[in-house]
């Protein structure tokens, strides 16, 4: 209960910082960082206005950007079931450590529908790097190599979807698939396939949802990553309590 309750407050300590980054960076393909505020205020701060609280002090509580509270609340529960479907085990501080990271590309995915590359190369290599370290801690359950060829696997699957429907499947998808099928691959190849499986079904019955509701057509476009990562975090926790 102890280690489920440090989890949920680092998760919403690190998700009350996402709301500013998540207004950075979610601009069009080419546009440089916002660096001002809605009302054109430079952002200060550490990092040159990365991160820092969701509010320029110069608009007089009108300059708000993000919803800090639903980020916050959003990455403290993802951290809590990781905690609880993990264990004391060294993979844990792998999840606690890439969960607001994940949670960063659905804000953007969501806002712009895009995913910047900044993002999902770091996020592949973080997890490759992270998860070779946690390989060489004693009590670890996942294996690092069929990690790594995960991370090949569902890169290389998701590059093949591409090439045969790019409408359906944006190349930011297919960046952050590699990534995702690191984190997924550490549990084996069952927590892989069910994690990339429920992703897709999660994206369809969305898209399927949107249809029913007559709110989009067929060619209609939406944001894919935040089902992509919601379905591999559902395989991911499977694949912890298994182990």
């Amino acid at each position: 209960m102890l280690l489920i309750v440090v989890a949920a407050g680092w998760g919403a300590g690190a998700g009350w910082l996402l709301a500013r980054p998540g207004y950075r960076l979610a601009v069009e393909p080419g546009e440089p960082w916002r660096t001002d505020c809605p009302a054109g205020h430079p952002l200060g701060g550490s990092g040159g206005g990365l991160l820092g609280a969701a509010r320029c002090g110069r608009c007089e509580g009108r300059g708000r950007y993000g919803r800090p509270e639903a980020t916050a609340l959003g990455t403290a529960s993802l951290c809590a079931a990781l905690a609880a479907a993990t264990g004391p085990r060294p993979e844990l501080v792998v999840w606690l450590l890439l969960a607001p990271l994940t949670v960063l590309l659905c804000l953007v995915d969501l806002a712009v529908r895009r995913l910047p590359d900044a993002l999902t190369f770091a996020l592949a290599g973080a997890a490759a790097a992270l998860l070779g370290l946690a390989a060489l801690a004693p009590h670890h359950a996942g294996s690092w190599s069929t990690a790594l060829l995960g991370g090949l696997a569902l890169g290389g699957g998701y590059g093949v979807l591409f090439l045969i429907n790019p409408a359906g499947l944006g190349f930011g998808d297919v960046k952050l698939a590699l990534g995702l099928g690191v984190m997924l691959g550490w549990y084996g190849w069952p927590c892989l396939f069910s994690g990339a499986l429920l992703g897709l079904v999660l994206g369809a019955l969305y898209g399927l949802g949107l249809l029913l509701l007559r709110r989009a057509d067929r060619k209609a476009a939406f944001p894919l990553g935040p089902f992509l990562i919601a379905g591999a975090f559902g395989g991911l926790l499977l694949g912890a309590a298994a182990a």
